[in-house]
């Protein structure tokens, strides 16, 4: 079933462009991969363990 409420972009709540969807530009979309990347976003749940990590790493 179609959404019947108009899309907005989740970074500056403009409408969302088919071409960047569920963004309204390739900026938003940029700006948000930046989020991600310098941990703007983070979540929920215990911090990780770098020596977990490398355990994990030796295995593969």
């Amino acid at each position: 079933m179609p959404n019947s409420f108009p899309e907005k972009c989740p970074i500056c709540k403009k409408p969302v462009s088919n071409a960047s969807k569920p963004f309204c530009s390739q900026g938003c979309k940029d700006r948000d991969l930046l989020q991600w990347l310098g941990d703007g976003y983070r979540l929920p749940g215990p911090p990780a363990d770098y020596a977990d990590s490398l355990a994990i790493d030796e295995k593969d």
